[in-house]
């Protein structure tokens, strides 16, 4: 028998303003939620948002590490028992002359999830407005939309992988001991990981390791970009994130930091397949990713608004490894 049972996802929390449930306090109804959409939707600053190009890659990191799966706002898929992929039928598979095949059943989970709105507001005052100033708030206001998507992805996956704390330095070798962890999570999964993700830091730590030693090879490995490092270890992608995010009032945190992550996610991927991470998405009308409203009702104020729609959630942590580097 199918169970149901909820996927792991950072997003339970989210504030009653970005909640979908009709009936619920300070949530708009559906009717009034329509007529908003029709009385401020932006054409012009949507199709914006679509064709901007993001100068700090936000979207291709967050893409990266989460990649995104389009989906109706409510939506269930079943996830497979992993283990049923792995068994082995050596004599139940052979079938007796006139007799008919062992018959098997594959065992799956149901999963019931929807994409939660979010989105922020930027008010422009009339007197500073110039040309420009509305496309400028959505480029703001996508900037923080993605900052956000990305720290919700790194928080879900830190919490969900099997974590040992490394210490690179001169005696170490961080490069075998991504490969051997590689190895590990693929004991678990059944296959290998398929990407490798380095904080700036833990990058920068495993290039002072290697510089620092005087054996033969390690000058070269030194040398080695992300993606060759990972296809070292087994992935078919490798990248250091950069991304920073405002943690205090004069503080700037680095996205990953001193971590590595490693595991499974599809670069095509679709609501079933076996990726460990994803980011499910549901297209406003029109495409893209974001819809932009537009509310110049008021006399000396416009408020500019960006929303999206999204659930990241990890959907299986089975062969999820990460390294927390010194």
């Amino acid at each position: 028998m199918s169970q149901k049972r909820q996927i792991m996802t950072n997003d339970a929390d989210m504030p009653s303003a970005f909640a979908d449930d009709v009936g619920v306090p300070g949530v708009v109804s559906l009717s009034n939620e329509e007529r908003f959409t029709a009385v401020n939707f932006s054409q012009a600053l949507t199709e914006y948002a679509i064709g901007w190009t993001d100068p700090n890659n936000l979207q291709a990191e967050l893409d990266m590490l989460a990649p995104p799966v389009p989906t109706a706002r409510r939506f269930e898929y079943k996830s497979a028992t992993n283990r049923e992929s792995f068994f082995v039928d050596t004599k139940r598979d052979i079938r007796a002359i006139g007799g008919a095949f062992q018959r098997v059943e594959f065992k799956g989970t149901s999963v019931d999830a929807r994409t939660i709105n979010k989105g922020l507001t930027i008010t422009l005052d009339r007197d500073e407005m110039v040309d420009g100033s509305q496309e400028s708030a959505v480029r703001q206001l996508q900037n923080r939309l993605l900052r956000s998507e990305l720290l919700r992805t790194v928080t879900l996956i830190a919490g969900a992988a099997s974590n040992t704390g490394k210490t690179w330095d001169s005696s170490a070798d961080p490069d075998t001991d991504i490969l051997t962890d590689m190895v590990t999570g693929a004991d678990a999964r059944g296959f290998q990981s398929n990407l490798v993700a380095y904080g700036e830091t833990a990058w920068n730590l495993r290039l002072t390791s290697f510089r620092a030693q005087d054996k033969a090879g390690q000058g070269a490995s030194s040398s080695l970009t992300p993606q060759e490092a990972a296809v070292f270890a087994g992935a078919d992608r490798g990248f250091v994130s950069r991304t920073r995010y405002q943690s205090g009032s004069a503080n700037k945190t680095k996205m990953l930091g001193n971590y590595v992550f490693m595991y499974y996610a599809d670069a095509d991927i679709s609501k079933d397949d076996p990726s460990n991470v994803k980011r499910f998405i549901t297209p406003p009308e029109g495409g893209g990713t974001f819809r932009v409203f537009v509310d110049d009702s008021k006399m000396k104020t416009v408020d500019v608004s960006v929303e999206h729609y999204s659930l990241i959630a990890v959907t299986s942590s089975l062969g999820m490894r990460m390294f927390t580097v010194s």
